[in-house]
């Protein structure tokens, strides 16, 4: 592994045919995909169901970065269905990890690894998560990260002179915006693709995200007890 690049490689193995290999490099520096992309299907068109909530300007940008990079995913799952079941073996620069799953959520992971560096101007505040990459994060595991995320955030935003604050306001606005673009991008999907894994992924990422959105103070309530000695 270069000093400069963080590999990732999804394996997917199944019992009655031959493995898909996904490889991921993104740039250390930047927790940004390098992505190699050369054709433009129409559906990546930036103004092909654009997001709502999209910042970018059709005058300046031609493709959804995002979709953009999701082509390779596509093109290894577009024959494969949401309930197939998989095993899957994910290597990390850090470790490896084995898992028997579904399709949908094996892919889930991968998706959120490459919306997260990803540059949309929505997505990049995930950029932290995808540099320490939890795969098949489960929502309670999803819950932990993201506030843990949120709040080392406004740490560093305290200690440069800037606005911060303690709570979840800002983290909860971030997500009803990634609820927006996932939604999108299904809409997208549906359009490119032959069966179902991909979309399906997308719904359960947006299922994750409201449970972020709707359950911060609930989920929290429920692991204040594993902090108990900080409060003695």
């Amino acid at each position: 592994m270069s000093d400069m690049t963080l590999n990732y490689c999804y394996q997917f193995n199944f019992p009655d045919k031959q493995p898909i290999e996904l490889k991921l490099e993104i740039d250390s520096e930047t927790t940004t995909l390098k992505s190699t992309q050369d054709d433009m299907p129409f559906w990546i068109a930036l103004g092909f169901n654009q997001c709502p909530n999209c910042p970018l300007s059709l005058d300046k940008e031609l493709v959804c970065p995002v979709a953009n990079n999701l082509i390779p995913l596509l093109n290894v799952v577009d024959s494969l269905v949401s309930y197939d079941q998989v095993n899957v073996v994910i290597t990390t620069p850090d470790r490896t990890i084995t898992a028997e799953t579904t399709m949908q959520r094996a892919v889930s992971a991968i998706l959120g690894l490459i919306m997260a560096t990803s540059p949309c101007p929505h997505t990049e505040f995930l950029k932290p998560m995808a540099r320490f990459h939890l795969p098949l994060a489960n929502e309670q595991e999803t819950i932990y990260r993201t506030t843990s995320m949120y709040l080392l955030a406004q740490y560093f935003k305290s200690k440069n002179g800037l606005d911060y604050e303690m709570g979840f306001v800002g983290l909860t606005e971030i997500y009803e915006n990634l609820q927006v673009i996932n939604r999108a991008l299904a809409d997208r999907f549906r359009a490119a693709i032959k069966q179902d894994a991909t979309v399906n992924a997308i719904i359960l990422l947006d299922l994750l995200s409201q449970a972020v959105t709707w359950s911060i103070e609930d989920q929290l309530d429920e692991m204040q007890g594993l902090f108990k000695r900080f409060s003695e």
